[in-house]
């Protein structure tokens, strides 16, 4: 189930499922406003988005309510999270899906967002997306392919496709005076094949860990598979996370791996050595260093629709 397409003049929400606006500025908040209303948007706010505990984020009750509200609200077209942290699965067992199947709306956010996405997809079939926060739109270099391919997932009704970007950095960009350094980019096929087309689930891999073994886990057979580390995460987490979501899906139909930030002090060496543990890793289309996870730009991945993997054009076409 597609959600209605955004358009101008629609309202976006801004929620906040996981840390509070306590780790946002003014200025990145007034920043992300603008970026969203210059598109044409209207942006609203949620009731308890500055609410704050000891942990950094709000009550379960106070962080569901908004959710709910935002999919109720019939004016509200598009939903926000404000930013990630490490604790929106506490969420699950409290959600409404058929609340939140009668009113689909756009659903967007990554990092801890994950396990919302990806929750809220299995229960309820409607497309959700892995992509950028509100508090990515602060962000200036850059942001027209963060911005392009999120209008592409958000407001357009036929397939579209996504390849690199020019360039890509890791940067306290959200800082008032970032100093960036470019990179030119390149997506890295491990393991070629014929293009495949499959359902894509996945986003940060520590957090879409949270759902095995639950009942918010959707059925991951024939997937194409999108997985990440954050910067907490060193190589050693990806290695492990990697072995169990293999041992979850026995056949994916692709896996697609996001760029690794520096702290997690993943090389190029330690990453093929890991792959090279796994035969069926050869037999797949792999791809790496792409454009999604915890350095900039980043594409929005729609969490349960179609996609064909192209690795000798090095693209993904979502349908």
């Amino acid at each position: 189930m597609k959600a209605p397409r955004l358009q101008a003049g629609d309202e976006i929400r801004v929620i906040a499922p996981s840390t509070s606006f306590s780790r946002l500025s003014d200025l990145g908040i007034k920043s992300a406003e603008k970026k969203l209303t210059d598109l044409g948007f209207k942006v609203t706010f949620a009731e308890h988005t500055n609410e704050q505990d000891v942990l950094g984020s709000s009550s379960i009750m106070s962080r569901v309510k908004d959710l709910h509200a935002a999919f109720s609200d019939d004016n509200v077209k598009g939903i926000l999270t404000a930013i990630g942290g490490f604790n929106s699965n506490e969420l699950l067992p409290y959600l409404d899906f058929e609340l939140i199947k009668r009113h689909p709306k756009i659903f967007c956010g990554y990092s801890d967002i994950t396990a919302l996405c990806n929750a809220i997809t299995a229960k309820t079939k409607l497309l959700t997306y892995v992509g950028p926060h509100f508090s990515s739109f602060q962000m200036d270099e850059l942001q027209d392919y963060q911005t392009e391919t999120f209008l592409h997932a958000t407001t357009d009704e036929k397939a579209f496709d996504v390849s690199a970007s020019e360039s890509w950095s890791q940067d306290e960009w959200y800082l008032p005076d970032p100093k960036r350094t470019l990179f030119a980019n390149d997506w890295k096929v491990y393991s070629h094949s014929e293009p495949v087309t499959g359902t894509c689930y996945g986003g940060n891999l520590g957090t879409f860990q949270l759902l095995f073994g639950t009942r918010f886990l959707p059925d991951l057979e024939r997937s194409i598979l999108f997985v990440e580390n954050a910067e907490e995460n060193d190589y050693h987490d990806f290695a492990r996370g990697l072995a169990a979501l293999l041992q979850v899906v026995k056949h994916p139909q692709a896996l697609l791996i996001g760029r690794f930030p520096k702290e997690t002090d993943m090389t190029e060496e330690r990453l093929l050595a890991i792959l090279s543990k796994y035969p069926l890793l050869r037999e797949i289309p792999v791809i790496y260093d792409m454009n999604f996870g915890h350095t900039q730009p980043i594409f929005t991945i729609p969490i349960g629709d179609q996609a064909t993997v192209d690795t000798t054009n090095k693209k993904i076409t979502f349908f």
